[in-house]
């Protein structure tokens, strides 16, 4: 439909504000979980409960939300989406019990799947090809700066009034957004009976077996960071792994499958999708374990190895702008496997790290990883974006978050794994650790910079596929 720019860019600021608004609400949940273990008198280990429920649910409805988008409205489902959160975030701050926190979170987890699916969708769906790169990269922004306002936003909270506000505070704010998107955002309103038909006709089998597949794959970490209970972890993983194969299996073959046939069979879009879960798996592998060297080896206090670590979004947030800028007037492809390259050059900077803290050597691969990130993000997006016709992108959207959600959850799982099981005995990292530790972290991070070369491997084979099919295309006019 035609729109003008003044529109586009009001659209744009409604989505990212919620994206900002979820972001924001997510890194803040983490620094809450030692006041609510208090607060509740639950064990630490039960107060991650709080996020890894949220993840999980997440993930398990994206390609759902994204599916209905596509049919329904990508417009609608998003509004419904922004409802649903802001109702979540209002029973997770009143909650009196763990039960009802978790219930909560549940229910937060839902809003924010139907946002997150349907919102790539709603940008291809107003924003041409030509521009599609920075609409995404401000979403991108907008991510990075509620990632990068959390840790503080939410220690003000906690520390001046109660960590309910981290939720509480989504509930005015979230309310003007949806008023804003209301008013901004055309409303199809859907034909009667459409939606229950739809909801009939949906291959529930496919998603219940996703859904056990992902739970499986979740719990799995559990198991794989106790070295007794190795085994175990491993055979649930793959239990898992089967799973979640099997639906896709499923799915493809159902009368009303979730995902389009057509992008199950389309290369570039899944090229993009699992060069896009190795990037976040790589990338969350730093996020866990440095932490460890900086407070737990190094002694470096929480608040200063939380400015450090920073270094990484606000790269991100510098170099985004211009990333979004150069992809929608550069070639995209070579891009992503510049972003590839300075990834990697990240790793090996992590996996030199030095036996004495200094400084310089600390902070070059964090910036490193921030710039890789920023470049590869956007331009790789827009690609994504771009192979799918774009009444499926509600869907195509959806995987592409699905794939960032496993990747970084397997990139966590695989970073804390390896590192403790290089350690048996070792429960708490201190500076004692000493050389024992340096070997392990550094071990996870040439594994780490292994895979992003299989990355890089695969963006360069995108890369020559696409000119090779450029030049048929050329030699047959």
């Amino acid at each position: 439909m035609a729109m003008s720019r003044a529109q586009r860019v009001k659209i744009l600021i409604v989505l990212g504000m919620m994206s900002l608004l979820t972001a924001l609400s997510g890194s803040s949940t983490n620094l809450a979980m030692p006041r609510i273990s208090e607060d509740l008198m639950i064990s630490s280990s039960a107060a991650t409960w709080i996020v890894s429920i949220g993840l999980i649910t997440t993930a398990v409805l994206l390609v759902m939300f994204g599916h209905i988008g596509d049919l329904v409205s990508k417009n609608l489902v998003f509004l419904i989406g922004e409802v649903v959160f802001i109702v979540g975030s209002l029973l997770t701050g009143i909650a009196p019990t763990y039960l009802t926190i978790m219930a909560g979170r549940v229910v937060q987890a839902v809003g924010s799947a139907m946002i997150m699916a349907n919102s790539m969708g709603i940008i291809s769906q107003y924003f041409p090809d030509a521009n599609r790169a920075e609409a995404l990269a401000v979403i991108s922004m907008f991510v990075s700066l509620g990632s990068i306002s959390g840790p503080a936003f939410g220690g003000i909270l906690i520390t001046w009034a109660s960590w309910r506000w981290i939720y509480l505070f989504n509930v005015p704010v979230g309310i003007l957004i949806v008023l804003a998107g209301m008013r901004l955002l055309p409303l199809r309103r859907p034909a009667h009976g459409e939606i229950k038909r739809v909801w009939q006709q949906a291959n529930w089998t496919g998603q219940n077996l996703f859904t056990g597949g992902m739970i499986l794959m979740f719990v799995s970490g559990y198991w794989l960071q106790q070295p007794k209970q190795l085994w175990l972890g491993v055979g649930i993983l793959a239990g898992g792994i089967l799973l979640t194969i099997l639906a896709f299996i499923q799915d493809q073959r159902s009368r009303s499958p979730w995902i389009a046939p057509s992008i199950m069979h389309n290369p570039d879009y899944l090229i993009s999708v699992s060069v896009l879960l190795i990037v976040m798996l790589v990338n969350s592998v730093s996020n866990i374990l440095l932490p460890f060297y900086l407070q737990s080896y190094g002694g470096i206090s929480a608040f200063a190895s939380g400015l450090l670590m920073m270094l990484q979004s606000v790269t991100m947030l510098m170099i985004t702008p211009f990333a979004g800028w150069l992809a929608d007037h550069w070639n995209r492809y070579y891009l992503t496997i510049l972003g590839l390259f300075v990834l990697i050059v990240s790793q090996i900077g992590y996996a030199s790290y030095p036996a004495k803290i200094a400084m310089t050597p600390i902070i070059w691969p964090i910036v490193a990883n921030g710039a890789g990130m920023a470049l590869f993000l956007s331009p790789n997006n827009a690609l994504t974006m771009g192979a799918v016709d774009s009444s499926l992108s509600g869907v195509a959207g959806s995987m592409n978050s699905l794939a960032r959600t496993v990747g970084l959850t397997i990139g966590i799982s695989f970073g804390a794994t390896l590192l403790f099981a290089q350690l048996p005995g070792v429960t708490r990292i201190s500076p004692q650790s000493g050389e024992p530790f340096l070997h392990a972290l550094a071990t996870v991070f040439w594994l780490a910079t292994l895979v992003s070369v299989v990355g890089l491997v695969i963006v360069v084979f995108r890369s020559i596929r696409s000119y090779k099919s450029v030049t048929v295309r050329s030699k047959n006019k």
